[in-house]
């Protein structure tokens, strides 16, 4: 079954109501899957970053504008991240370090952000790096929730999948694309040359 929403019809009454959603979600989820390409993992954004993202959510959609009550739910549902009860699997591309969201301070404390978490207990990180060979077509970002679903952020709407076949084929690509991305030190060293790359652009 495949179901979707207009933003602006979940988003009607700003960003709070439905960060207040993801919440619930990420509770009720003790283990989640996410390939997000071209930014930073919601649950890992600094609090900048976010406010940055939430704010063009707002200016793009043209919905209420509640950025700061947005970006502090967005900040309350990364507890997950530390309450011993939940694990994330996530891979990021090499580009979403790169892409710039509110300048060279952002991105580079950002950056620290990452290298700090990425050794937690609850989360398995990798970075996959742009010159990697992947066994499957390029394709957009996804969030696996569970076995249930996995859903998708499109640009007017937000799509979810709870067919068992999709499933099993989103399944088979967050293992190639995991067999493909980088962990560990290999992973740290991509984000501290993205920092460095920052760090640079801000002096």
């Amino acid at each position: 079954m495949t179901s979707s929403i207009p933003w602006q019809q979940r988003l009607s009454s700003g960003t709070e109501d439905i960060q207040d959603e993801v919440i619930r979600w990420y509770q009720q989820t003790p283990y989640g899957k996410g390939y997000v390409p071209n930014m930073i993992w919601g649950t890992l954004q600094t609090e900048a970053y976010a406010t940055v993202i939430l704010r063009r959510v707002v200016d793009f959609l043209g919905v209420p504008d509640d950025v700061q009550a947005g970006v502090a739910k967005r900040m309350e549902r990364q507890q997950v991240l530390y309450d011993g009860e939940h694990r994330y699997d996530v891979i990021l591309g090499e580009q979403g370090l790169y892409t710039n969201v509110g300048g060279p301070e952002v991105m580079c404390e950002q950056m620290e952000r990452l290298l700090r978490d990425i050794d937690l207990p609850s989360l398995t990180l990798g970075v996959l790096a742009t010159t990697a060979e992947v066994s499957v077509v390029p394709m957009p970002g996804f969030n696996m929730r569970g076995s249930d679903s996995v859903h998708y952020e499109l640009v007017s709407s937000g799509v979810d999948f709870t067919d068992s076949a999709e499933l099993a084929l989103h399944e088979r690509a967050f293992t190639a694309l995991s067999n493909a991305a980088s962990y560990g030190e290999d992973a740290k060293g991509l984000i501290t040359k993205a920092l460095k790359f920052w760090s640079d652009e801000a002096k």
